[in-house]
């Protein structure tokens, strides 16, 4: 029997990295019906717009776009419904308290099939000065150059 994990990406939220400093992330699963599933599938997930909201101890995703499955006819759903996360309740209330601090928020970072489910990373973030975004980009350029200049010295 193997112990490795069996998952496949299906949408990646990359503007969360260069906006926020991710401080915790937790797994959460999502309540979805049958041709949402599908459709994730065959890679039809978007987290761009998307945003996590905690409403009377529960938490919601908003925004997340699943495009309609194309043999679904009546039983599709809105494709940018607001969507149940399934989390424990522990994990909900440490999530609301820490959102209520001054510059905190929780992001969504990537949508995931985890054997069958659907798996959602979510992130305690903190949102980035204008500052530390330009530090950002310019560490990345920096590394880029280097692993450039050492590969063609291998040359």
């Amino acid at each position: 029997m193997k112990n490795e994990k069996s998952e496949k990406l299906v949408a990646q939220n990359k503007k969360a990295y260069h906006d926020y400093f991710i401080d915790e992330t937790f797994q959460a699963g999502i309540s979805l019906v049958g041709t949402e599933v599908k459709s994730m599938r065959a890679g039809r997930c978007n987290l761009k717009e998307s945003y996590i909201r905690i409403h009377e101890g529960e938490a919601f995703i908003e925004g997340m776009h699943i495009s309609p499955y194309d043999h679904g006819n009546i039983f599709n759903q809105d494709p940018v419904r607001r969507r149940r996360l399934l989390l424990h309740k522990k994990e909900i209330r440490r999530l609301k308290a820490a959102a209520q601090q001054e510059g905190y928020t929780i992001v969504p970072l990537k949508v995931y099939f985890s054997r069958s489910l659907v798996k959602l990373d979510i992130a305690l973030a903190k949102g980035k000065k204008l500052y530390d975004k330009r530090e950002a980009i310019a560490k990345k350029t920096q590394e880029r150059d280097a692993a450039k200049e050492f590969r063609q010295k291998l040359r």
